[in-house]
């Protein structure tokens, strides 16, 4: 049974056109956006782009590096509590470094966030739960308890790919939706399941249920360059999450694989064997590997990417008459190609 016949697109599926535009300058414009956690009471201000919870991308390194361009970090959520007390003493952060979280009870939780509170005097502003499948049940009873116990924490939660989705993940109380199933670069769900959704489809299909609810989401997935960013930002994305084109950085602390006289660093997805191998000792007989390990080229310091894609940002603004990134979605039009 088809639940639609309609094509469904892809960031390669479409441009956005250029129109007159009053501004002459990449200076003029204004990257810096506030977003409302409404359910929170919160507003987080900056650039809404977010580090992928990723291994040898959410990293603390990278967070130090991001959080002085105002970009957030999810960070990997098996950092210990220590790891997290010793980081923000450093100078961690927790306006744009996010605690994350899994199928955790909300024992592990609540010890995270007052051993930080304890032992920093610092109260952790967001938290982000990421799981592959949010529809299980007891994913939006996770996020149901948490709302309960910590009312004023921004929370973020997912992934699901469609306003159905949106709807349970807001119902049980999270302020935003992360969205993506098979969209990212090292996911390999879609090939092992058959499950997915293209992942601008799901941004521009999501973003309209979650703006019903005063919700926001974060396009997670399938970006390869900033033009798929504003892409992300023209479907309506509140946040753009970068896994694989933060990847192969310094900050990441990836082991470094020499070949040809290249340096190459290692990236694999969170639900591949390597993952598995690496935090649980083996894949589970009842699951399968859904994730790729693939080797991506040294880039060097993080602070190349950033200059690039904000830059990115800039220049595509002026091209469509958007004052700041918020204006992206009103001020975009696309075209299939």
């Amino acid at each position: 049974m088809f639940q639609s016949t309609d094509k469904k697109i892809n960031f390669d599926d479409v441009l956005i056109t250029p129109k007159s535009s009053k501004y002459n300058s990449r200076k003029e414009i204004i990257l810096d956006t506030k977003i409302n956690f409404t359910k929170s009471r919160l507003t987080w201000s900056g650039v809404p782009i977010m580090a992928s919870n990723m291994d040898y991308v959410g990293t603390f390194s990278m967070g130090m590096k991001l959080q002085k361009h105002c970009i957030s970090n999810a960070v990997s959520k098996f950092y210990s509590k220590e790891d997290w007390v010793d980081s923000i003493n450093e100078g961690l952060d927790l306006s744009y470094n996010f605690l994350t979280f899994g199928l955790d009870e909300i024992e592990v939780i609540d010890s995270y966030i007052n051993h930080i509170k304890s032992k920093t005097n610092k109260l952790p502003k967001f938290l982000v739960f990421d799981v592959p499948n949010g529809y299980i049940k007891k994913f939006s009873q996770i996020i149901e308890i948490t709302r309960k116990e910590f009312p004023k924490i921004g929370i973020i939660a997912g992934n699901v790919v469609t306003p159905d989705g949106v709807k349970i993940m807001v119902d049980s109380g999270a302020d935003g939706v992360k969205i993506g199933i098979g969209s990212g670069s090292v996911c390999s769900t879609t090939d092992v399941t058959g499950i997915g959704y293209p992942q601008l489809a799901a941004v521009i299909e999501c973003s309209k249920e979650a703006k019903k609810y005063n919700a926001f989401i974060v396009s997670d997935g399938g970006i390869k360059s900033s033009a798929d960013i504003v892409k992300a930002f023209a479907g309506g994305a509140g946040f753009v999450m970068l896994g694989s084109l933060f990847s192969g950085h310094i900050e990441g602390e990836a082991p470094i694989t020499k070949i040809e006289n290249k340096q190459y660093r290692t990236l694999y997805g969170m639900s591949s064997s390597e993952a598995m191998n690496r935090h649980y000792g083996n894949v589970a007989d009842y699951r399968a590997s859904e994730g790729k390990s693939i080797l991506v080229e040294d880039k060097g310091t993080i602070e190349n990417t950033i200059s690039q894609i904000l830059g990115g940002l800039r220049s595509a603004c002026t091209y469509i008459d958007a004052k700041n990134i918020g204006e992206i979605y009103e001020k975009s039009d696309f075209i299939i190609v």
